[in-house]
């Protein structure tokens, strides 16, 4: 007998050796697995790890269509969770499993949550991170809004537009950087002045090598041109990084239109009438002929 069934045996004999183990799956395919055990764990071809990589704390679970979730805490070590990584967003919506072992033989053990990591925070030296169960994903807002902007993402599946196109996306490499965020690069004069504005720039080498920050400010300076992100990037960048900028998207139709000629994907309601139509009323001074309100 193994599996639950043995781990269940196991703990009806009132003498247990159980321990917890926790495996992380991130989305760029890094794995790690961790042991509040003394020792290492192997187990379904995988090691878990004794160290202070990964501890969690109690768990709420409750039947229904409620959350589970629970907290887990660990220090930062060059081994396991690093700053850097948390810097960069990499745990960021990661797969977590957690397992409930009977470390005498790890064949006997049973899952006792799935789900994804939240939020994570960090001080002196430790983090702490909120994992959330699978129903999660069904305390989302479904279906579609009705508003003038598109919705879309620029290049998701719904927009169909390839940003990696020759005219809308170009890698270089970073010539100066000031508070983590503000870029300065030369030439670039076949793109216009805010073209990057709301796009994306993605790091494609250094220590921050993945990391996507969002284009808050594009400047065509006298000298350079001038790049700012929203918020910090995380992991340092340093001169000579390459990068990739991708052009930006303010969701308007025109924008949609004349930029990017893909107003056959738009996903907004341009000549929805707006609020000032709505509370609207006949006056003799207008020209009320019932016409279409869009010129």
């Amino acid at each position: 007998m193994a599996g639950s069934e043995g781990l269940y045996a196991h703990l009806e004999t009132g003498i247990t050796t159980v321990c917890r183990a926790w495996e992380i799956a991130r989305k760029d395919g890094a794995w790690f697995g961790f042991t509040d055990h003394d020792t290492d764990l192997a187990f379904g071809g995988q090691v878990y790890k004794a160290n202070s990589g990964l501890t969690a704390r109690a768990l709420q679970q409750t039947t229904g269509l409620s959350v589970d979730n629970t907290e887990a805490i660990g220090a930062l070590s060059d081994l396991g969770v690093t700053e850097a990584d948390i810097l960069a967003g990499r745990f960021d919506g990661a797969a977590l499993t957690g397992w409930e072992v009977n470390w005498t033989n790890p064949d006997d053990r049973a899952v006792t949550f799935r789900g994804t990591i939240g939020e994570i925070t960090r001080a002196a030296g430790a983090f702490q991170a909120e994992l959330r169960g699978l129903t999660e994903g069904l305390n989302q807002p479904q279906g579609r809004a009705f508003q003038r902007s598109c919705p879309a993402v620029l290049g998701d599946a719904k927009c169909g537009f390839d940003v990696l196109q020759t005219g809308f996306s170009v890698e270089l490499s970073v010539e100066a950087i000031a508070e983590n965020r503000v870029l300065g690069f030369a030439g670039l004069a076949e793109f216009d002045d805010r073209w990057f504005e709301k796009g994306r720039l993605v790091v494609l080498s250094g220590a921050a090598t993945g990391v996507v920050g969002i284009i808050k400010n594009d400047r065509i300076g006298a000298d350079a041109r001038k790049v700012e992100l929203w918020q910090n990037i995380g992991p340092m960048l340093v001169e000579g990084d390459l990068v990739r900028l991708e052009a930006g998207c303010d969701k308007r139709g025109e924008t949609c239109r004349f930029k990017f000629d893909n107003f056959l994907n738009f996903r907004g309601f341009p000549d929805i009438p707006g609020e000032d139509w709505l509370t609207s009323y006949p006056s003799a001074s207008q020209t009320n002929t019932g016409g279409s309100l869009v010129r």
